[in-house]
């Protein structure tokens, strides 16, 4: 058999088939076609990544890609492809009301696969400034389970945010509105924790496969307790199959958390970047950087590719298709080099913490094609100023934007 593209002699780490070892893999069309030791039959283009690591393409399950349509959306498809990102999911940028445009103006164009939870909110995500289910009006779970089904192929699951600004004075119903919801449409809750609601009045509303993001957040009602130590709420909802997120975003990955938390053996389900408007740049530049913090803090590469490919494509309901080198399947993969030396990370409070490995991503490969950090440049820069407009719009430093109120 010719192949039209042969990756060859790389260290092949796919956690979902058991596989760590020095392999060639070889693409005809869009698909694998084969895994092995040595391949040795020719294709159109070679590729040598010798001394790198291959694995299934990353799945980035928490982002905001609604850009132009909501003032935490980015432009992400190049990001993506310069960092190994294979499949992004935005997480409720768009509710019932506007996930039809989500579906023409953001899925359709991109290269990259991007899938969605709808949010609760018929809004979504569209204002960041004001709380989108601090009125309950919002909230219509048969509308929003309709969206869920009936974009079934793009929408892996509801969203809901149950900070105090996002839902004021309502407490759970919102996540009783998305859990209602979710269950007319066979579909995961995805929910975004931060101080204002109990963590414990939060865990005990989910279900199986349901998705609790910000799991290392510092802002309060928090994983842990004041003594450092994991809240046993949050052991019982692992335990009934409750999955947990990183969901690092521009407020919500705190090292003293994380660090608390790991110490008392809670690694998350899911590494995830909380990619969006405010975030980017800093406190976080990318997957790959996002998994190095945890690298750095003890979480071993096996798992931190494991985090980044199987369980999120399990995740979100796509383990048989995503977050694997099985033959047959989509010919998503990423390439990379972990990098050693002295690195410094930053959390969402501005500790900087060193670490000794930083995973660089060497080569994305997307539905076959081929795609290099240093070719996606230009196209990355364009992306990362439309960020910085939206960024100075939604906090009125309208200097940066050369317009002066009144003037």
């Amino acid at each position: 058999m010719a192949y039209d593209l042969l990756l060859k002699d790389a260290r092949v780490m796919d956690p979902a088939q058991g596989v760590d070892g020095i392999r060639d893999v070889g693409i005809v069309g869009e698909q694998i076609a084969a895994v092995a030791e040595e391949i040795t039959a020719p294709a159109a283009e070679t590729i040598d990544l010798s001394g790198k690591i291959l694995t299934p393409g990353w799945i980035d399950i928490h982002a905001h890609l609604y850009a132009g349509c909501s003032t935490w959306g980015i432009r992400g498809d190049a990001l993506c492809l310069a960092t190994g990102v294979t499949t992004i999911v935005d997480a409720g940028s768009a509710g019932w009301a506007n996930f039809e445009g989500f579906v023409d103006y953001v899925i359709e164009p991109a290269r990259t696969e991007v899938l969605g939870y709808v949010h609760i909110s018929a809004i979504g995500l569209t204002c960041g400034p004001v709380g989108e289910m601090v009125d309950l009006q919002y909230g219509d779970p048969e509308r929003t389970a309709f969206v869920a089904h009936h974009w079934q192929e793009h929408c892996v699951g509801v969203k809901v945010r149950q900070g105090g600004f996002q839902v004021g004075e309502n407490g759970t119903k919102p996540l009783q509105l998305a859990v209602q919801a979710a269950g007319w449409a066979g579909v995961p809750v995805m929910v975004h924790i931060a101080r204002g609601v109990p963590i414990v009045d939060v865990l005990a509303l989910l279900r199986p496969g349901d998705v609790v993001t910000h799991c290392y957040q510092g802002t309060g009602d928090c994983v842990v307790d004041d003594s450092g130590t994991v809240v046993p709420q949050v052991w019982e909802a692992r335990e009934r199959g409750v999955l947990f997120d990183v969901g690092h975003g521009g407020g919500s990955f705190d090292y003293g958390i994380a660090i608390q938390a790991l110490a008392d053996g809670f690694v998350a389900d899911v590494i995830s970047t909380d990619l969006h408007a405010h975030s980017w740049d800093s406190p976080i530049e990318s997957m790959p950087e996002t998994a190095s913090k945890l690298l750095n803090l003890g979480v071993p590469l096996e798992r931190v590719v494991q985090q980044s490919t199987a369980a999120a494509a399990d995740a979100i309901g796509r383990g048989e298709e995503l977050g694997t080198l099985r033959e047959g399947t989509v010919a998503d993969l990423a390439a990379f080099e972990v990098l050693e030396g002295t690195f410094e990370f930053q959390d969402v409070r501005g500790r900087r913490e060193q670490g000794d490995r930083k995973i660089e991503p060497v080569l994305t490969v997307r539905q076959g094609r081929a795609y290099r950090p240093e070719d996606l440049r230009e196209e990355l820069e364009e992306a990362r100023e439309r960020a910085r407009f939206t960024r100075s719009l939604t906090g009125k430093n309208f200097a940066a934007l050369g317009w002066v109120p009144g003037g």
